[in-house]
């Protein structure tokens, strides 16, 4: 398969591991954190790890949407369905993540409310003109990459003159994320780790381009390679980290320059400024309250906005208290650090929301790496 089939390519794979091997020095050690979920899947998934020296770490980081997703807002989605009768639409993945009082979205849907699981933003508004009589409500999670089509669900909803169809918006951003990590109040409460360096996300680069990453570069001297997320796409942003590591170098490059230039896809970014603009405030599982962190819904766009539509006041939740997913968001801690990882917390009844999606580091460790902790 074109364009698939060359970036797992195993041949190519071990020449790789080879070239890795040759740019590390020996005498110290590397700590990249790879920040999408999406890498986090194929590193795990393709076992990129086991062809890395030892003193090249990888680290986990929170770019898994459903994983940075807090426990209130999944609440405010429920009692969306079930006290105020809405017809909720949901992408799949949400609809597992632990939520107050022992619920989900699943368990909530169970008890009668009318949730579905959708696969677009535009699903939800064909819904919403097929069902005149149901208020319909979006639940928009995701980063800059599932915003611009919630955008457009917005826009189209307005051009149509739906009076039943809202958004319940929980996008967030991502370069807020990465300045959490290096330099929050909870840096020091969580204690962190030496990191020597980022693998861009793919799909959110595709949106915001590189350039945003140039200040995390310049700032903070810390090199960024974007990357695509086949396994060679990984590997070889690792050897470019290890390259800049070593030459004392802190540039954004970019490895995956067939999808991602510098300025993006600046009919999208438009397109997201047209509809949202930043929140002061927003929090995030695991990352606390970071400010200018996520987007509202302009007040041009108010009719459309769920959290005007109905009285949805935000409530912050804890986490259940033998759940570690704040720390594994961080890279504090791995998966396996977990006391109910694997026997508690499963894919099948997860605790936190790190083992609900395939992007999760719990998830992902539990599908591909768990028996590696007992061998």
């Amino acid at each position: 398969m074109k364009y698939i089939d060359e970036f797992r390519d195993g041949e190519v794979a071990k020449g790789l591991a080879e070239a890795i091997r040759r740019e590390a020095n020996p005498a110290r050690s590397y700590h990249f954190m790879e920040f999408c979920g999406g890498h986090t899947h194929a590193i795990s998934r393709y076992g990129v790890s086991d062809l890395l020296p030892a003193n090249v770490k990888m680290i986990h980081g929170p770019g898994c949407p459903v994983c940075v997703l807090p426990i209130g807002r999944v609440d405010q989605a429920i009692r969306l369905a079930l006290e105020q009768g809405v017809t909720l639409c949901t992408y799949g993945d949400c609809l597992r993540v632990p939520a107050s009082d022992s619920l989900s979205l699943l368990k909530a849907k169970a008890r009668g409310g009318d949730i579905r699981m959708v696969y677009s933003s535009a699903d939800a508004v064909t819904l919403a003109q097929k069902n005149p009589e149901k208020q319909v409500v979006f639940f928009a999670i995701g980063f800059e990459t599932t915003t611009p089509p919630t955008a457009v669900a917005i826009k189209q909803a307005a051009a149509l003159g739906l009076k039943n169809f809202s958004v319940l918006c929980c996008h967030v951003l991502t370069p807020s994320a990465i300045s959490s990590i290096l330099e929050s109040p909870e840096v020091r409460q969580w204690g962190t780790v030496p990191l020597d360096g980022f693998i861009g996300p793919a799909h959110v680069s595709t949106i915001i381009g590189s350039r945003p990453y140039e200040f995390f570069a310049e700032e903070y001297r810390k090199p960024v390679v974007i990357a695509g997320f086949e396994p060679l796409d990984v590997m070889q942003a690792i050897k470019m980290l290890i390259r800049q590591v070593n030459e004392g170098r802190a540039e954004v490059e970019n490895e995956f320059s067939r999808a991602v230039d510098r300025d993006g896809n600046k009919k999208a970014q438009q397109l997201v400024a047209e509809v949202f603009e930043m929140r002061k405030n927003f929090e995030w599982r695991g990352l606390n309250i970071l400010p200018y962190s996520a987007l509202r819904i302009r007040s041009q766009f108010a009719e459309f906005d769920a959290e005007k539509r109905f009285p949805l006041g935000y409530q912050s939740v804890a986490d259940h208290k033998a759940c570690e997913c704040g720390a594994i968001l961080r890279g504090v801690k791995r998966p396996q650090d977990c006391k109910i990882f694997g026997t508690v917390c499963t894919p099948e009844n997860p605790v936190g929301s790190c083992m609900v999606s395939s992007e999760g580091a719990c998830a992902a460790h539990y599908t591909y790496g768990r028996y590696k902790d007992v061998a």
